[in-house]
């Protein structure tokens, strides 16, 4: 029998999630291998900025979110964010979700967006690049960056 408060999302639409297709232990196993830092999306942006010999940090823990690249001189900081775990599109999906996996993305995004205003409150400029665009177009990623540094 399905909980009656999850029979709609947040966003009003009826939630069509079904239950995990994956044991407890499995799913643990799973969850256990993703990384918040050090992602492949990450990963190609530094090797990128490297190759054209950009100076930045990375995972700066005094600035709020502990932005992925941070260019201190220029105060840009740069964040590459899953398109899943930082909801790309959330409200087109969100319906989809257990509602703990609903309140959870939800509430990262909203982390996301108190992390952007803090810091630029603090002088800083952000640039979030998604997930997706570094896997479409890494050149593309770097212009929105050089185009922020300038």
């Amino acid at each position: 029998m399905t909980n009656p408060t999850e029979k709609t999302s947040s966003s009003g639409r009826r939630r069509t999630h079904r239950g995990d297709i994956m044991s407890t232990k499995t799913r643990s196993a799973v969850m256990s291998r993703i990384r918040g830092k050090g992602t492949k999306p990450e990963l190609t942006m530094a090797r990128i900025f490297a190759a054209e010999n950009f100076t930045f940090e990375s995972h700066a823990r005094d600035l709020p979110g502990r932005p992925d690249f941070v260019f201190r001189k220029e105060k840009l900081v740069v964040f590459i964010d899953g398109d899943f775990w930082h909801g790309w599109q959330f409200p087109r999906w969100q319906h989809k979700l257990s509602l703990e996996w609903e309140l959870k993305i939800a509430k990262t995004r909203r982390r996301d967006r108190r992390n952007f205003r803090k810091l630029r409150r603090l002088g800083w400029s952000v640039v979030r690049i998604w997930e997706h665009q570094v896997k479409a177009d890494p050149q593309a990623c770097l212009a929105k960056v050089v185009a922020a540094l300038s």
